[in-house]
């Protein structure tokens, strides 16, 4: 080995050590503690709950480094929930968050379907696939009886819902199994009707941010708003804590979020960068040339407004259309197109979310990512306290 070899170990093994003693004894530093103490947890960010992208191995080192991690629980059946969780708490016993989708049920329709195979049958047949085969079930499953005598069992520090909440009867059953709730609001009247409903903190899902949209209370995506908007609004028009999502990939993210009144944050687009993350080799290089104007909102995917990589399928028909049947059953026809593009290394067909600041992801193992991201916007938020020398010399 060396010398440069051994200083460069040396320097990396003093950056972790200062990041370690940062995580460990950072929980008195942050300007707003609320966060830590319902879920406690040591760093004030939530790792994104990311349906088809993750499973609990990035889980489980985002929480044991002091994050809440998320489990995304849509895309699996109540087995594999029991499944997923028996492992993170064999690597973790630091709090984990369970996350599920509340939509409504989609009602079939015939004519609606049979446009959008018809408007697909093209790249069928160049992929040589039988544009009659039968379309495979779109696997995206709403929180029910089912998932909630899961949660009953388990009993998860922490439960998430996207797309408003569950009925109320279910609301009741997971609050009293002693879970936290919180769930995703796109505008100020679905914070306040979260709030009306008993969530304990507010997920304020700006613009920006990527995958699915959380909206429920209306349809209308072209007028909602991003972060830096919509943030402030919330915490000014609710008292229980807002965690600011939508465009938080570092520490000028975090430090940022805290200025507008937050008292964490949710990271989904960062993590995904990690080895942790199960994503496709095409949506792992996408995400090393992503730009600011490399993502859009598609319904194409699923049915429902999410945001991701502009890919090939998203240019051609539009990211958004009134051909694409009601979510998830839009999911089902691109799945063969999806499955056979990917076979040849392309993302032509496959929803690649990703926010509008992914390209400033690294990849970091999620439990130092974690770390970096809490030390570096520490640091960052003790400048902006600290008084600067021009400061000193006006006084």
């Amino acid at each position: 080995m060396n010398l440069t070899q051994s200083t460069a170990i040396l320097r990396t093994h003093q950056t972790n050590l200062k990041e370690r003693k940062i995580t460990e004894n950072c929980a008195d530093m942050w300007p707003d503690r609320r966060l830590l103490e319902l879920f406690g947890i040591e760093v004030p960010i939530v790792q994104a709950p990311m349906a088809g992208a993750m499973d609990w191995e990035l889980a489980a080192a985002a929480a044991q480094a002091g994050a809440l991690g998320s489990l995304p629980c849509a895309m699996l059946d109540a087995d594999q929930v029991r499944e997923q969780l028996g492992k993170i708490r064999a690597h973790t016993t630091k709090p984990i968050n369970l996350g599920f989708f509340c939509h409504a049920q989609p009602v079939l329709n015939n004519q609606r379907e049979a446009r959008w195979r018809e408007r697909l049958a093209p790249y069928y047949r160049e992929l040589e696939i039988d544009p009659a085969a039968p379309v495979p079930p779109s696997n995206r499953g709403a929180f029910d009886g089912t998932f909630c005598e899961v949660v009953e069992e388990l009993k998860p520090e922490v439960v998430s819902f996207h797309f408003g909440l569950p009925e109320p009867a279910l609301l009741r059953r997971v609050k009293a199994a002693g879970c936290v709730v919180i769930s995703s609001a796109t505008t100020v009247a679905e914070a306040r009707w979260l709030e009306g409903r008993g969530v304990d903190a507010v997920i304020a899902q700006g613009y920006e941010a990527g995958g699915h949209r959380g909206i429920f209370l209306g349809d209308d995506i072209a007028t909602q708003a991003g972060t830096f908007a919509l943030v402030p609004q919330i915490v000014d028009a609710v008292r229980v804590p807002i965690i600011a999502a939508g465009a938080v990939a570092d520490a000028r993210g975090i430090a940022a979020a805290f200025a507008l009144g937050a008292a964490g944050v949710q990271i989904g687009s960062a993590y995904l960068w990690c080895p942790e993350a199960k994503i496709s080799k095409p949506h792992r290089a996408a995400l090393k040339t992503a730009s600011e104007q490399g993502t859009a909102l598609t319904n194409l995917m699923t049915g429902r407004p999410a945001r991701g990589i502009i890919n090939r399928v998203m240019r051609e028909i539009g990211p958004m259309s009134d051909v694409a049947p009601a979510f998830p059953l839009a999911a089902g026809a691109l799945a063969p197109l999806r499955a056979r593009a990917e076979a040849k290394g392309s993302g032509d067909f496959s929803p690649m979310w990703a926010g509008q600041a992914a390209s400033l992801g690294r990849s970091l193992p999620a439990g130092e990512l974690t770390r970096a991201l809490a030390a570096e916007a520490l640091e960052r938020i003790r400048a902006f306290a600290e008084p600067k020398p021009e400061d000193a010399t006006r006084a």
